[in-house]
């Protein structure tokens, strides 16, 4: 059995971007735990619901996320959610953003050194989007493992900036809309989201049980409906070209990507 430990920024985070390898960790038998840094206070509020009831209404979808996803622990770090790049959120001390590295770095690690962590996954250096919770989710988690040492399979989840264009140029020759995908997709830094292929070292390829996995876990956050609901809102045929691969960078084994379950 391999003990993989994950850390992601904000309820949902998960089932966009690793769902479906945490799902088929968990159908090998593995054991799949989740850190997530904050509370997720600061996204889209349904209609009808008190802003200041929206994190622990996230709290209960996340909830839900993991069952259907497979995850046996959930750590919450319990820091408030940065906002989005440039809002004045991101001033507050309590946000993630904020964060001191080193404390939080620790508390990660013991997460780490309580489950006997195998693998390790957090987010590529620009956290893949340039959200400032984003962008501490690797900072911490390079932290993080540089704390428990080279024994640690430390993976970076990612976005094939690649595999978008071709993805892009298939479903627009398909006749498929392909919606906020597409080459030109830039960041809140105004970058190119993801990373080239050639500092991509695996790209898992889910089959479609998982797909379908992926997709209930996505349902799970039915109230973020800015960016969850666009991705629900995809054809099953452009959900599964573009959500169907998930993309790890690895800095001890850099590359060539390799088309496999990374272990």
């Amino acid at each position: 059995m391999t003990n993989w430990v994950f850390l992601h920024a904000h309820p949902d985070d998960e089932a966009s971007q690793t769902s479906g390898t945490m799902a088929m960790a968990h159908e090998r038998g593995d054991r799949v735990v989740e850190i997530l840094a904050t509370d997720g206070a600061l996204g889209v509020v349904p209609d009808g619901l008190d802003p200041a009831g929206l994190a622990r209404h996230r709290q209960a979808e996340h909830e839900h996320a993991a069952e259907v996803i497979g995850i046996d622990r959930i750590v919450r770090l319990g820091f408030t959610d940065s906002g989005m790049a440039g809002w004045d959120s991101n001033q507050n001390p309590r946000a993630f953003c904020n964060a001191d590295l080193g404390l939080a770095a620790e508390q990660v690690a013991r997460v780490l050194r309580e489950e006997d962590a195998d693998v390790f996954v957090h987010y590529d250096p620009r956290g893949n989007y340039g959200h400032p919770d984003h962008l501490m989710v690797h900072r911490v988690g390079a932290a993080a493992g540089a704390l428990l040492g080279p024994q640690l399979r430390v993976l970076e989840g990612t976005v094939n900036q690649d595999a978008m264009v071709e993805q892009y140029e298939k479903a627009r020759a398909m006749g498929l809309d392909t919606g906020f995908w597409g080459p030109e997709a830039v960041a809140d830094d105004g970058e190119l989201i993801g990373s080239p292929q050639s500092q991509i070292r695996w790209a898992v390829d889910l089959p479609e049980h998982i797909i379908a996995t992926k997709y209930r876990a996505l349902e799970a956050h039915a109230s973020q409906v800015s960016d969850v609901g666009v991705m629900l809102s995809l054809s099953a045929d452009v959900f599964a070209l573009i959500l169907g691969t998930e993309y790890y960078r690895e800095p001890a084994d850099p590359g060539p990507m390799r088309s496999a379950w990374p272990l």
